[in-house]
């Protein structure tokens, strides 16, 4: 990585996902109904439109909306998965690093707030995890802007 890892640069963009798949897949929807409803608008002096050619448009209309859409599941089920991947991670970093009197609350860290404080170095991560269990902080963009130490995760999804 040429580029040190910090809260301005953690987002990870595929290129091949962000600016090639989801835009042909977004184009491909939009189209699909300019066709469909440019097809009807040409026809307009026509008293009977064929049932096929309705639902071929319906139909391609369908099937560019489930693209995309599937598009956009396969991301999320990706990071739902790196989501409790990093949430057994981290519990277990939890166990070697954190003071003895906040072992037993390990279990009250909420999902998006062991994401985001895995981006705390060791030394910052016991203040860090008291400040965010006992002022209920939740918000993943507001628990990494409090790190002051970047800890890298060049794994993510």
């Amino acid at each position: 990585m040429s580029e040190q890892q910090n809260f301005a640069n953690h987002g990870k963009i595929v290129p091949a996902y962000h600016y090639f798949l989801v835009p042909v897949l977004a184009l491909n929807f939009v189209y699909s109904i300019y066709a469909a409803f440019g097809w009807f608008s040409h026809r307009e002096g026509q008293s009977a439109i064929g049932l096929s050619v309705l639902l071929g448009g319906g139909l391609q209309i369908l099937m560019s909306l489930a693209l995309l859409l599937m598009a956009f599941l396969a991301r999320t089920f990706a990071l739902g998965v790196q989501d409790r991947v990093i949430r057994l991670e981290e519990r277990l970093r939890y166990q070697q690093l954190l003071p003895v009197d906040l072992q037993p609350r390990i279990n009250e860290f909420t999902v998006n707030q062991l994401v985001s404080l895995r981006f705390a170095n060791d030394a910052e991560l016991p203040e860090l995890a008291r400040k965010v269990l006992n002022d209920k902080i939740n918000n993943r963009k507001a628990i990494k802007q409090i790190i002051q130490n970047w800890r890298a995760d060049y794994q993510r999804i």
